[in-house]
């Protein structure tokens, strides 16, 4: 839409606009072209409006200045964006276009396929099952019953999705209003999930804002997890049952995360890293160790003030 149809929709006095030209798209700092729009809303992000090639950027009054092309003066960028992302959502429908199924894969009763999804050799889908448009699912996967797998989601080969499992769902994101409401920010992106990886029972993934939250090879993950929007699982990564990832949690090769366990948003596990049932991760984790407890800690400091508590007020074991 045109930027002037922008500021109608924020309620934003255009008399200034200098210039209309047309908005393609919404994207993040780092990803958005010249005709896409992008915002930032705290200091954090703030280094990367210089170089960010977007067209426009939603911004408050004191961060203008650091814009490079347009800057879109409003009074809270998040709650413009998320006002914004219902207006340039992806449809729930895409054009209709015949799937690809290869002729080795089994595709049982009661299983909706969306537009030009395409599903490997030797593939199984379930009864009840629903793949949504542009979907891709590679050889050698097991789809069980009931599982939902939303629209341009990409699945790699020889993966196993277990019943009930949502992979593409839109994440939980809201922006909120001074006097208290909450307005969806609307997710644009997609799921990526490699090769090897079986996905538990119940377990929910959600895609991410911009750009994909991505599943890598070989990575178990069990039944009633929650992996938030833009988080990566990297290579071999273990994920036990009631786990819990905040959005763009970001997990080296080969880390293992014990029941219960979860993250906040926005940190990073090094490689190799194990965390205990009920592990809480708030701060980025340094690689090749064991961690417990919640503040996080090493897991023999952890042992050791479980041993001084106990010591302290005379419990036995």
């Amino acid at each position: 839409m045109k930027l002037s149809e922008i500021y109608a929709i924020l309620g934003l006095d255009n008399s200034n606009l200098n210039g209309d030209f047309e908005i393609t798209a919404l994207n993040s700092l780092a990803r958005a072209s010249q005709t896409e729009m992008s915002y930032c809303d705290g200091e954090t992000n703030a280094p990367q409006i210089p170089s960010s090639n977007a067209g426009a950027v939603l911004v408050t009054a004191a961060m203008a200045h650091l814009v490079k092309n347009r800057a879109v003066v409003v009074e809270n960028p998040h709650l413009a964006f998320a006002i914004l992302s219902k207006h340039f959502s992806n449809p729930l429908f895409y054009p209709n276009e015949p799937a690809k199924i290869d002729e080795t894969a089994q595709i049982m009763e009661r299983v909706h396929i969306g537009s030009g999804a395409k599903i490997g050799a030797r593939t199984v889908v379930m009864s009840g099952a629903y793949i949504g448009d542009n979907v891709s699912i590679g050889a050698d996967c097991v789809v069980h019953p009931n599982v939902v797998i939303y629209n341009n989601s990409r699945i790699g080969d020889d993966c196993v999705l277990n019943a009930n499992c949502v992979i593409g769902s839109d994440g939980f994101g809201f922006a909120h209003t001074r006097t208290g409401e909450h307005v969806k920010i609307y997710h644009n992106g997609w799921v990526e999930i490699g090769n090897h990886v079986e996905i538990g029972a119940c377990t929910t993934i959600d895609r991410g804002v911009f750009e994909p939250t991505i599943i890598k090879d070989y990575s178990k993950v069990d039944n009633l997890v929650q992996i938030a929007h833009n988080c990566e699982l990297g290579y071999g990564t273990i994920l036990v049952s009631q786990v819990g990832l905040a959005g763009s949690s970001v997990l080296g090769r080969n880390v293992v995360m014990g029941g219960q366990s979860g993250t906040k948003g926005h940190i990073k596990i090094g490689d190799f890293v194990q965390i205990a049932a009920r592990g809480g991760v708030s701060k980025d984790l340094e690689g090749g160790k064991n961690y417990a407890g919640h503040p996080i800690m090493e897991l023999k400091d952890w042992f050791r003030m479980q041993a001084k508590i106990l010591k302290t007020f005379g419990v036995k074991r």
